[in-house]
């Protein structure tokens, strides 16, 4: 998009607001470095000398605060992190007791006899054992319990829970790629992990609407303190990703509601797409009613790709893998369902016009995901976004040049490497280690590297993220993968242009420069400077999207409107 600053250069001719004395990283490499930026009407209209001449009603003196493009978060799950935010906290509990004690609190503080929800549980952290059901019936007052796995990929029931969803001594029958944990005796043991999970949810889910608008302005909220300006949320409206059939329109009742504090692109899961009758001359295919697919709203809500599932998580050993996982040689993981439907179903949806979110965590899942993108490459259609792997948490050496080939993007989560990588070693093994959640190699052949966080699995705040990029680091220290270590400047950039790019924003969005979104972030200090161990440390003065403010904490922009037309804080 071109925008003509000349028309700006009369007296008599305001734009919104110019930003000086800045020390302004621009990302673009055909002008690195400024020191000022003009906003008019949400777009950015010109930097440094560009604006000679140009008057504006906002005038900001930035002190020589770090100004950086929005960040952008290419995979997270909003509404399901906005839930956090509301439902019973587990994620810090280190014993069984610890989970026992929010329990037996959330029972005590609410009335009735209804669901106690609670999320954030880390086997891991308590180790390596779940809650067991017969506990949680004691402190829960004899209300069921569902507490959900921070992966996402499990979660444990009570035996209250366990009766009403049929599975109190014994597991029925569940679909295909999931299972209902038992013990020795037979006897479930209220751990659910991948589509088995849709016993609980069938009986709970949807979520209500304005339910789901809560979480989504508390999600956003904190996003604008963190510097998000877009993020993707990684599969809504079905499966065991999805919190009602009518998601989408909780985001734009939020977006309507001026709740939304940052632009949203949301992945419809595969299975919320039904089969498309249409003339005998349209191939055959999948999508929402009317033949809505990626690529429709605005700048502020958009369709992406739809998200599908070939296999489960590294933390539950059920990504699928070619080989199995250290000390469990009866283990290779499993897909998420019978592969040729898996596969027919992806290629109906991308004859549609749908972009394909794969994601696929083990390296055998990779080979099953590249056969299909690679036959999608083989098809007519074009969709307006990029297909992508979401995680590739293993990727051995010879798919890398077989990924490049498809175009796809590969979306890691480098923060699993602090959160979770001295487990991973344990369960890959040194070897296959050294090939999990990369970046390096991705830059080097020539494979677009966003930034992502996968929030709330685990924490998202981008610049610890960047640091785990540039780190690679375990919490107890360990190195992870040293061979795929990028720059601080490179790890700034997959949360900027990488993100953009990925999510087929990159004309708009990831650039200080004429014509690109105005969406930007004033840090305390600058990311590419410091020291690696203080990237996460820098603190997050405001946050600008579209020419609106989101979030100020320093009050820089207190005469400037707040985001939408509203003060956000």
């Amino acid at each position: 998009m071109s925008t003509s600053i000349s028309q700006f250069k009369d007296a008599s001719v305001l734009i919104d607001t110019i930003i000086e004395n800045a020390s302004i990283i621009t990302m673009s490499e055909a002008r690195p470095y400024a020191h000022s930026v003009g906003i008019n009407h949400g777009v950015i209209v010109g930097i440094d000398e560009e604006l000679l001449g140009v008057s504006a009603r906002n005038r900001i003196n930035a002190q020589g605060a770090t100004v950086v493009p929005g960040f952008n978060d290419a995979h997270a799950h909003s509404v399901w992190f906005g839930l956090t935010l509301i439902e019973a906290d587990v994620s810090g509990a280190t014993t069984l007791t610890d989970i026992y004690d929010v329990i037996a609190e959330a029972a005590a503080d609410s009335e009735g006899d209804g669901w106690i929800i609670a999320s954030g549980l880390n086997h891991h952290a308590t180790g390596g054992n779940y809650p067991d059901r017969d506990e949680l019936d004691r402190v829960s007052q004899g209300r069921p319990v569902w507490i959900k796995h921070s992966s996402g990929h499990a979660c444990v029931l009570n035996g209250v829970a366990l009766k009403l969803v049929g599975a109190e001594n014994s597991a029925p029958t569940v679909p295909s790629g999931g299972r209902v944990v038992v013990d020795d005796s037979g006897r479930p043991t209220g751990v659910l992990e991948e589509t088995a999970m849709s016993l609980v949810q069938q009986l709970v889910l949807p979520y209500p609407l304005t339910v789901i608008e809560d979480a989504l302005a508390k999600a956003t909220t904190q996003y604008a303190r963190e510097g998000l300006t877009s993020v993707t949320d990684a599969g809504i409206a079905g499966g065991w990703i999805g919190h009602s059939p009518r998601e989408f329109a909780a985001y734009q009742n939020a977006k309507d509601a001026r709740k939304l504090l940052s632009r949203m692109q949301v992945m419809v899961s595969i299975d919320a797409l039904d089969a498309l009758p249409g003339h005998s001359d349209d191939p055959a295919g999948v999508g929402l009613a009317a033949g809505i697919r990626s690529g429709a709203g605005d700048e502020w809500l958009q369709l992406g790709p739809t998200k599908i599932f070939t296999d489960g998580s590294l933390l539950a050993s059920t990504a699928l893998m070619t080989e199995h996982y250290e000390g469990a040689s009866h283990n290779h993981g499993y897909l998420q369902g019978d592969p040729e439907a898996l596969r027919e179903q992806a290629l109906a949806a991308h004859r549609t016009g749908w972009a394909l979110a794969l994601h696929a965590i083990g390296d055998g899942a990779l080979d099953f995901a590249l056969g299909i993108l690679e036959s999608a490459r083989e098809d007519s259609s074009h969709p307006t976004m990029p297909n992508r792997i979401e995680h590739g948490g293993v990727i051995r050496p010879d798919q890398l040049q077989r990924l490049a080939a498809t175009g796809a993007s590969v979306v890691p989560q480098p923060h699993f490497i602090r959160l979770f990588g001295d487990g991973m070693i344990e369960r890959l093994g040194a070897e296959r280690a050294q090939w999990s959640y990369r970046a390096r190699s991705f830059l080097d052949a020539g494979i677009v590297l966003p930034g992502s966080s996968d929030r709330p699995v685990a924490p998202g705040a981008p610049l610890a993220v960047m640091q785990s990029f540039v780190e690679r680091l375990t919490q107890s220290g360990a190195s992870y993968g040293e061979g795929e270590k990028i720059t601080a400047h490179e790890a700034l950039r997959a949360y900027t242009v990488g993100s953009a790019v990925a999510t087929g924003w990159g004309a708009r969005k990831g650039t200080v420069a004429r014509g690109m979104l105005a969406d930007l972030v004033v840090l305390a200090d600058s990311p590419v400077d410091v020291r690696a161990e203080r990237i996460g440390q820098i603190g997050v003065e405001a946050t600008i999207v579209g020419g609106f403010v989101s979030h100020d904490r320093s009050g820089l922009f207190s005469a400037v409107p707040g985001v939408r037309g509203s003060v956000a804080e």
